[in-house]
């Protein structure tokens, strides 16, 4: 088995992304922009989508030992919507593998209270519906996050949890940075940047939508997609996402050596939680609800 420790020396396929990411959000918020708009925001998106990407990457103690210099280098919130530290802790709080999936356990689930559910109104179901097939999650999938997200922290402002004010507080200069930039460097209309902020995390979303399923068994819960395409790469191999679970340490590009190297093993592990690729995801759910948004067994504890 590949070596699962984390090295203290500087991991350079990672620092080598981080530069092609900022070479690509200038590139395409500058020279291509004022070329051919098009063309400057499938750039943009496609930079905003591999940051957060790293942001899970660093988060996870990447590409340096130190973590204020991890954190340096996402500092700007290019993405605009989601503080990084509000991301830092929501993520690692969701690495309990024993509460995934749960309605309130688990900050990143996409399930929700069966009570719940029964009170919504209809229109409301409706719309929860929608976001359950692909399209539609990648249509209404980001907005529907980010106000639960915000709902959420709102709350915990209101209770008083500073560390959740100071996540927003800190994101206020992050955010002005690229404001500053768009402004006065960028080539990009406004409008044009927020479109494409909002059309990275429906990129994201397409990782997020599968990743974990409400399974009598945690090991259960986190899947395999057997994708080797771009869509892999933008998400730095999250799509072996039970290897990710079992191994939160170990670097993007090494996972897809873990699980070639133990191919049975995972599969074993997260009970055959699998597809062969995106073009499957696409192919099987673009159209078509999955499971219930209602937690099928959470009434059940």
């Amino acid at each position: 088995m590949a070596d699962l420790h984390k090295s203290t020396q500087v991991e350079w396929p990672t620092l080598a992304l981080f530069v092609l990411c900022y070479a690509t959000f200038a590139v395409g918020t500058v020279w291509a922009a004022a070329w051919f708009l098009p063309l400057g925001m499938v750039l943009t998106i496609l930079a905003l989508a591999l940051h957060s990407s790293l942001s899970h990457e660093v988060l996870h103690g990447h590409p340096f030992a130190a973590r204020l210099a991890n954190e340096a280098l996402v500092f700007p919130a290019i993405g605009l919507f989601i503080p990084y530290m509000r991301f830092r802790d929501t993520h690692l709080a969701h690495h309990q593998d024993s509460v995934l999936t749960d309605p309130y356990d688990d900050p990143e689930t996409n399930f929700l209270d069966p009570a719940r559910w029964a009170r919504m109104p209809r229109w409301l179901r409706l719309v929860h519906d929608i976001n359950n097939t692909l399209l539609g999650r990648l249509l209404v999938g980001p907005v529907l996050g980010q106000l639960a997200f915000m709902r959420s922290d709102l709350r915990e402002i209101a209770r008083g949890n500073t560390a959740v004010l100071l996540g927003w507080i800190l994101h206020v200069p992050a955010v002005m940075l690229v404001v500053w930039w768009v402004a006065r460097v960028g080539q990009m209309p406004v409008w044009a940047y927020v479109l494409s902020a909002y059309a990275a995390l429906s990129v994201l979303k397409i990782r997020t939508f599968l990743e974990h399923q409400a399974h009598a068994k945690a090991r259960g819960r986190t899947v395999i997609i057997d994708d080797r395409g771009p869509l892999a790469w933008i998400f730095l191999n999250n799509n072996l996402h039970v290897v990710h679970h079992m191994h939160p340490r170990v670097p993007w590009y090494r996972l897809p050596v873990l699980f070639r190297e133990n191919r049975g093993r995972y599969l074993m592990r997260n009970d055959g939680y699998y597809f062969k690729s995106y073009g499957e995801v696409f192919r099987r759910y673009f159209w078509r609800r999955k499971d219930p948004v209602p937690h099928p067994m959470w009434g059940e504890k």
